[in-house]
C-alpha cells in the first residue's frame, strides 16, 4: 500500500513538473549588439532575467545577440511578422516610418544617454509618437549619448575638413546634416563599420563614444571630432501577437517591466560606455578636438540649423503638421530629464 502511494506521489510530482514545464513560454529576442558587449548584458539580458525571475519561471527570453535572428535593419519588422517575439533596433535602420520619434535625434536636443532616453520616453508616454508603433507592443524607449566625426587620416576642425570623405551615417537624418557638411553620407548597419572602415570602403564614421567601444572602432579611428549633431534612438519593443498571446499575469510581469525605469537603466549604462569609449581613444593618444555650443559656433552653426529646419520643413510637407510641435516638446521635456 506504502508503495502504490509513494508510486503515485512520484508520478504526481512528475506530472506537476511537466505541466510546469508546458506552461512556461519561451520568447525570442533578436537585437545587433555583440553577445559580450555591456550593452546586452547590462540592458537586454538584466532585462531578460528579470522578467524571468518575477514571473516565476513562467516566461523565459532566449537572448539572440548579433543579429543572429534577424538583422538590424529586419529587426522591427521581424517583430512585426513574428520572427522574433522582441526586437531591439535603432528606428533609423527603417527609413521614413519614425519621423516623429526621429526628432530627437536632432542637434541641441540631448545632450546625454540618460537625457536621450527620458526625452524620448517622455514623448511615447505623453502619446506624441505613439503612433508610429500601432503595429508593436513597446516595451522601452533609449538613445545613444551625442554623436561624434570619427576618422582613419583627417583632422576635421571645421565642416569645409569634411569635404569629399566617406562617412558612415546612422541614420537619413545625420546623413542630411552630413551631406549639408560636405561628407558623401554611407548607409550601413553598426556591425558593417569595421570591416568596411578596415578595408577603405570608409573614411570615417558618426557615432557616440559608446560604440567605439562596443564595436572596437577605436582600433580603427585616430582622430575624433566632438560636434554632437545627432543622437541616435532605439526602441525595445514586442509582437503584439506574442503579447496577446500572455496569461493576464504573464502580461502584467512584462508591463512593470516596461516604461521609464527600463528606459534609464539603458541610459545610464550608455552613458559610462560613452566614458570609457573616449577614455579609450585618450589612453591611445588620439587627437579629440571639442566643439563647444556647436548650435552657436559660427562654423557649425549654419550646417547644424539647417538640418534642424529642413527635416522638420520634410515632414510638414508630408502631412505631419505636428513635427514643430513634438520638436517643442521635446525640448520642453529637458527640464525634466538631467543630462547627467
Amino acid at each position: 500500500m506504502h508503495r502504490k502511494l509513494a508510486c503515485c506521489a512520484l508520478m504526481l510530482a512528475i506530472a506537476g513538473a511537466s505541466l510546469s514545464a508546458q506552461a512556461a513560454t519561451t520568447l525570442r529576442m533578436s537585437h545587433f549588439w555583440p553577445g559580450a558587449s555591456a550593452i546586452n548584458e547590462d540592458i537586454f539580458q538584466a532585462w531578460a532575467d528579470t522578467v524571468e525571475e518575477e514571473s516565476g519561471g513562467e516566461l523565459r527570453v532566449q537572448n539572440f545577440p548579433s543579429g543572429t535572428l534577424s538583422k538590424a535593419d529586419d529587426a522591427y519588422e521581424g517583430a512585426v511578422n513574428g520572427i522574433s517575439d522582441i526586437a531591439i533596433t535603432a528606428q533609423g535602420y527603417t527609413a521614413g516610418r519614425f519621423p516623429l520619434s526621429q526628432i530627437v535625434e536632432l542637434p541641441g536636443v540631448a545632450d546625454s544617454a540618460p537625457q536621450g532616453a527620458c526625452i524620448l520616453q517622455i514623448l511615447y508616454d505623453e502619446g506624441r509618437i505613439d503612433q508610429e508603433y500601432d503595429d508593436t507592443h513597446v516595451l522601452f524607449m533609449f538613445t545613444t549619448g551625442p554623436g561624434y566625426i570619427h576618422t582613419k587620416d583627417t583632422d576635421v576642425q571645421v565642416p569645409a575638413d569634411l569635404e569629399g570623405l566617406r562617412i558612415r551615417r546612422p541614420t537619413a537624418v545625420a546623413g542630411d546634416i552630413l551631406d549639408n557638411m560636405g561628407a558623401s553620407p554611407v548607409g550601413m548597419p553598426a556591425p558593417d563599420i569595421y570591416t568596411a572602415m578596415q578595408r577603405g570602403v570608409i573614411d570615417g564614421l558618426s557615432f557616440p563614444w559608446e560604440g567605439m567601444k562596443v564595436f572596437r572602432l577605436n582600433e580603427l579611428a585616430n582622430y575624433h571630432t566632438q560636434v554632437p549633431f545627432y543622437t541616435l534612438i532605439f526602441v525595445a519593443t514586442m509582437s503584439q501577437r506574442s503579447y496577446d498571446r500572455l496569461s493576464a499575469e504573464q502580461q502584467a510581469v512584462i508591463d512593470a517591466n516596461s516604461g521609464m525605469q527600463w528606459a534609464k537603466n539603458a541610459g545610464e549604462v550608455f552613458a559610462a560606455l560613452d566614458k570609457a569609449g573616449k577614455q579609450e581613444a585618450e589612453e591611445a593618444g588620439h587627437t579629440i578636438r571639442v566643439v563647444e555650443k556647436p548650435l552657436e559656433n559660427p562654423d557649425w552653426q549654419k550646417p547644424l540649423q539647417d538640418g534642424i529646419d529642413n527635416y522638420l520643413a520634410r515632414l510638414e510637407e508630408r502631412g505631419l503638421d505636428q513635427a514643430q510641435e513634438v520638436y517643442q516638446a521635446a525640448l520642453k521635456a529637458r527640464q525634466y530629464c538631467p543630462s547627467s
